[in-house]
């Protein structure tokens, strides 16, 4: 597919994750060994560049308990061609309307809460806060500074593929992170 009919194609619709997935995290266990990180995802795509996205991370490898909810919604900037194979393109997902997050479980919120900072409230389960240009450190975010996720897109007997995290849990916070592997597929809903 060209960019443009990739464009066409994921327009107007909602994409899910088909199961739990697994990625590395940053976070390392006393050995040093990277830590799982399981989530769900949720994508839906605008009629003009926009999208929206839901994640669900996970205490558990099949999603049992959920910890988090983390709402992203912004606009898509494609970045032409990715050199990983034929009809995946670099798109940056610019989270320039908001960045909320919803703890789920009491724990998430009490781990959270052990690091405050002066512009949010204390965390509590089931309370929805936009941390969208404000200082959060543990999900990667600076004040005054929009979040840009660099990832690619491919599509493939009607899955969509976003590019599968970095070994080592490094965000795709620059464009050098940029995935060179493809993730597990999301699915039209």
């Amino acid at each position: 597919m060209t960019a443009e009919q990739t464009q066409q194609f994921i327009k107007g619709g909602i994409w899910q994750s088909i199961t739990t997935e697994l990625r590395p995290s940053i976070i390392k266990n006393t050995s040093g060994d990277i830590q799982p990180f399981y989530l769900s995802r949720k994508f839906e795509y605008g009629k003009s560049n926009s999208f929206a996205c839901s994640i669900i991370n996970y205490a558990d490898a099949i999603g049992s308990v959920p910890l988090v909810k983390i709402e992203i919604k912004g606009h898509l900037a494609w970045q032409g061609p990715h050199p990983l194979t034929e009809g995946a393109y670099k798109v940056d997902y610019v989270a320039d309307e908001s960045y909320e997050i919803t703890p789920l479980h009491q724990g998430f919120a009490d781990a959270v809460n052990k690091f405050p900072l002066p512009d949010i409230e204390p965390w509590a389960i089931n309370t929805t806060q936009d941390v969208k240009s404000k200082a959060f450190p543990i999900f990667g975010l600076s004040a005054d500074k929009i979040y840009v996720d660099y990832d690619l897109i491919y599509i493939y007997n009607n899955m969509l593929f976003n590019g599968s995290k970095n070994v080592d849990g490094r965000a795709f916070d620059k464009p050098e992170n940029r995935p060179t592997n493809l993730q597990l597929p999301l699915i039209r809903v």
